[in-house]
């Protein structure tokens, strides 16, 4: 499969930037500083990745590098925080139970977390020429439509997707909507961010409108960026392996479909979204972006620490709420929505 075949060449072959780390696990809990800010708890659950200075609030001013005493990610510097929606099994009796991460290829003794890239060029591109523009303090964006239900209200969105896992490195074909079927190794959701920035604004009111996709074409295609948003900056992707694996051998609606919902509420998978908040320290990510290098870029002069120190670092929950147990409704009172009469959000 194409994407199998370009990771192994950019494994063997030298690159430009392509940047490729994983960051463990920080906190899973109901806090969303983004869509409700100051929000204690948030509408519903998160998992949370990168530096401890995370909260409910993450004010624009907020000197995440200085306020951090620890990050969760590979790259010591990296201070930033990214999170997602959380996964829950929905049982033929009603009940729910959270699906955990695990460690992605490469990265597998993480505690859960997400795989993050940052490119300059498609990913199958192992020239990776194109100059980008590192983000700046205080930038933040959102990617995703919390209230999609149907194919056609998540196309709005490009490649926020599904991988069914039948090998440990399987990362093709990529769906929209949620596997309909047992996946072996579990399910990867991949959510990839615009790349063409206003060049004026760190925030927007919906966290979107600041970014653009290219004029025509795509990112992987070397679309150009539309006059409103000049600034072509990397294209952030992150990876996340949910480990599906232990509900394979419990019982599945009597139809096949499939039992998955998101932590809001949403069976379809057309919600898949994803948060990003700015936190590298100084001009680090600029220097790694400028530097020829792949994945981890251990040659770039980077500060790179070890899983064990990635683990270590971690963050109390300050929602008080069983998330974890069989949960006869998921945190925050939502029931499962399987289609666009039923979303509520």
């Amino acid at each position: 499969m194409r994407w199998i075949a370009v990771f192994a060449l950019a494994l063997a072959a030298p690159s430009s930037a392509v940047v490729r780390f994983h960051c463990s696990q920080l906190v899973v809990q109901r806090l969303d500083p983004l869509v409700n800010p100051g929000s204690i708890p948030s509408s519903h659950v998160h998992q949370i990745v990168g530096g401890n200075s995370f909260n409910a609030t993450m004010d624009p001013k907020k000197d995440m590098p200085a306020e951090s005493t620890c990050t969760t990610c590979q790259f010591s510097e990296d201070f930033s925080n990214y999170w997602t929606a959380v996964l829950y099994f929905r049982a033929r009796n009603g009940s729910y139970k959270r699906v955990k991460q695990l460690g992605n290829n490469q990265f597998e003794k993480a505690n859960g977390g997400l795989t993050i890239y940052y490119m300059q060029d498609a990913i199958y591109d192992p020239a990776q020429k194109s100059k980008v523009q590192a983000f700046q303090p205080g930038f933040r964006m959102f990617i995703g439509d919390i209230s999609a239900r149907t194919l056609e209200q998540a196309s709005r969105f490009r490649q926020l997707t599904y991988v069914c896992m039948e090998t440990w490195t399987q990362r093709s074909p990529e769906t929209i909507a949620f596997p309909d079927r047992r996946c072996k190794e579990g399910i990867m959701t991949s959510m990839r961010f615009p790349t063409c920035w206003d060049g004026k604004n760190l925030d927007s009111p919906d966290h979107m409108a600041h970014m653009s996709y290219p004029e025509t074409g795509t990112f992987e295609s070397g679309g150009p960026c539309p006059a409103t948003h000049p600034v072509r900056t990397s294209q952030v992707m992150f990876e996340v392996v949910w480990d599906t694996k232990p509900f394979n051998a419990m019982d599945w609606p009597e139809d096949g479909s499939n039992p998955f919902v998101w932590s809001f509420g949403d069976a379809t998978g057309y919600a898949n979204h994803a948060d990003y908040v700015f936190g590298w320290r100084g001009d680090a990510l600029q220097k790694i972006l400028d530097y020829p290098c792949r994945f981890n870029c251990p040659d770039s002069g980077s500060k790179l620490q070890s899983i064990d120190g990635m683990n270590n670092c971690t963050q109390a929950r300050v929602v008080d709420e069983d998330i974890d147990g069989w949960l006869t409704a998921l945190p925050g009172g939502f029931q499962a929505e399987y289609g666009p009469t039923s979303a509520s959000m």
